[in-house]
């Protein structure tokens, strides 16, 4: 079984990339907006208790695909490198299926800021992600964190055999899941 963890910042491809690569290997992508956009309807993702939601059918749904006999998933999620909690979530992910024998990848997607914000508008993102349709409140939300995160990390913060960190500015979502899949073997 194999976990594929892709993580970088609010439109920078997590999402895009992760159902390519679910086109080119028997993974199934699992991203993080699918329990936001269930929650958010009824509870508010800002407050505590759609946060404390969120988690709840995210860890539930992980653990279940851990103990099935799936080949793996693909997951997507943001870490704030300034913030110690949002790594160890990452590593929290990955430990439920490490600790059931599965091979688990790393992979930081970057882009320069103005792709990501053309990216934040396309049809395919909101198409998956109701929430970002608000594109002003997007945005302004992508400029926020740009300026009060750190959503990749530093070169040789991550110090993990299974990492990979691709630039995606100018790359395509299909060529980036083929690189993936090559370098994690999948």
């Amino acid at each position: 079984m194999n976990l594929v963890i892709i993580f970088g910042p609010q439109a920078v491809g997590k999402m895009t990339v992760g159902h390519e690569l679910e086109k080119v290997t028997d993974l199934k992508l699992f991203h993080n907006h699918m329990t936001i956009e269930l929650v958010d309807p009824f509870v508010s993702y800002s407050t505590p208790e759609g946060k404390r939601l969120v988690k709840l059918f995210r860890d539930e749904m992980l653990k279940a695909v851990a103990e099935s006999d799936s080949s793996g998933l693909i997951f997507t999620n943001i870490c704030d490198f300034n913030d110690k909690g949002d790594w160890e979530r990452i590593e929290e992910i990955a430990s439920i299926f490490s600790t059931k024998g599965a091979k688990v990848s790393f992979v930081e997607l970057e882009a320069d800021f103005e792709t990501r914000i053309e990216r934040n508008k396309t049809e395919h993102r909101l198409l998956h992600k109701p929430s970002k349709r608000d594109l002003a409140w997007s945005e302004n939300e992508l400029l926020h964190t740009a300026n009060s995160m750190r959503l990749n990390s530093r070169e040789g913060e991550i110090n993990n055999p299974n990492y990979i960190r691709i630039n995606n500015t100018a790359l395509s979502p299909d060529k980036v899941a083929l690189m993936i899949k090559e370098r994690f073997s999948l």
